[in-house]
């Protein structure tokens, strides 16, 4: 039995990286795509999206429209380049930020405890790809490849 437990303890150390790359980018697609769909709902009815951040959602510090822009903004493009893995850290910390601000200005969501734990969900997420990065499946780490490369044919 401890012969089976070192051999898989040693699989796993050896394969860990690339695994540990796939999990961060399921976890970039299936929390873009959260806020990807929540920002086309938003301007699928731009004058419901008006209405709801100026009736429901109370965003502090700004007006509503504003609110309404830099929101659905936000989670279209930030999104997108998460999945791309472009800004990786950037893009996370972003969608984290928004998450936030979904949980403090809009009460339904600290109401309903299915709601607040998908956006615990989201945000813990949206943290474990800020602090780690978007992993080496994303342009951020071929961008990194490409100047290192470049760098060293410079630099013999």
């Amino acid at each position: 039995m401890s012969d089976l437990l070192l051999s898989l303890s040693r699989w796993l150390e050896r394969n860990s990286p690339p695994l540990r790359d796939v999990v961060w980018l399921i976890l970039r697609l299936y929390v873009a795509n959260v806020f990807f769909k929540s920002g086309l709902t938003k301007i699928d009815d731009w004058s419901t999206t008006l209405f709801l951040f100026t009736e429901e959602y109370h965003v502090p510090l700004l007006p509503p429209a504003l609110a309404a822009v830099m929101g659905t903004a936000g989670e279209l493009g930030l999104s997108a380049i998460l999945v791309l893995g472009l800004a990786g850290r950037f893009s996370a910390c972003g969608l984290f930020i928004l998450n936030i601000v979904a949980v403090i200005s809009y009460p339904a969501v600290r109401e309903d405890a299915a709601l607040l734990a998908s956006h615990t969900h989201w945000g813990l997420m949206l943290a474990v790809l800020a602090a780690s990065g978007p992993g080496r499946l994303a342009l951020d780490a071929a961008l990194l490849r490409i100047l290192a490369r470049r760098h060293q044919n410079n630099f013999p």
